[in-house]
């Protein structure tokens, strides 16, 4: 099975400031990976590096082995950091649009969704709470039969019951042969639900493993690791 995403020497530098530096790292299907740091660390400049957002100053990026592009944006289902939909727009507008843009887009799995936490499609984005706004836009976004999901702070902001929801709906609302990457600083909340984390600090990767391999091999949780790198 291919690999879902390749990184090799991969940097970014924004003028005088570098956000990635020298970024080896390898990703393969089916497994939810923490991508874990500070704010400011480079978590999103990789995720929109990922998306093809932005290039690389230098280094490659590879999703399924093709760089960037038209082709890897079939197969990858982004969830930014701020919502970018249009408030004037209804919920079933939404659902359209989605539907209308992406063939992997499954308007039955929405709907379920919504019909579970009881929000009105037709209810404009512009009259939600922020967190039902967050909701709205994961549903949108795990509606997809993507094979890589890129989540960036999906549960910054939120209520705690919002984001048991919010993990729920990411556990149970994705390919399993596909993979989440999941962008936090709230580590005590996600760690349960990871196969994988990633520490980047200053722009430079610190680790990559298995959380079983860290709770067996370190004794500690990830939270705990995490605090001791991070000084937190």
């Amino acid at each position: 099975m291919n690999n879902i995403l390749d990184c090799q020497s991969l940097t970014k530098n924004y003028h005088n400031l570098q956000a990635l530096s020298n970024i080896n790292l390898t990703l393969t299907p089916g497994k939810i990976i923490g991508l874990l740091g500070p704010n400011g660390s480079g978590k999103t400049t990789l995720i929109k590096l990922i998306n093809g957002l932005i290039t690389p100053s230098s280094g490659e990026i590879l999703i399924e082995g093709k760089r960037p592009g038209v082709e890897t944006k079939k197969i990858i289902s982004y969830l930014p950091e701020r919502t970018y939909l249009n408030d004037w727009m209804n919920i079933n507008q939404l659902v359209d649009y989605f539907h209308d843009f992406y063939q992997d887009f499954d308007r039955t799995k929405a709907y379920d969704m919504l019909n579970r936490l009881n929000i009105d499609p037709k209810n404009k984005l512009k009259t939600l709470s922020k967190g039902t706004k967050e909701k709205v836009q994961l549903i949108l976004v795990m509606s997809r039969d993507a094979h890589l999901y890129c989540l960036d702070e999906p549960i910054a902001g939120v209520d705690p019951a919002a984001r048991d929801y919010i993990l729920s709906t990411i556990i149970n609302h994705y390919n399993q042969d596909a993979t989440i990457l999941l962008s936090t600083h709230l580590i005590s909340d996600v760690e349960n639900i990871l196969d994988e984390v990633i520490f980047i600090k200053n722009g430079q990767l610190q680790l990559h493993s298995s959380v079983d391999d860290i709770r067996f091999q370190q004794g500690k949780s990830i939270d705990a690791l995490f605090r001791e790198v991070f000084r937190c």
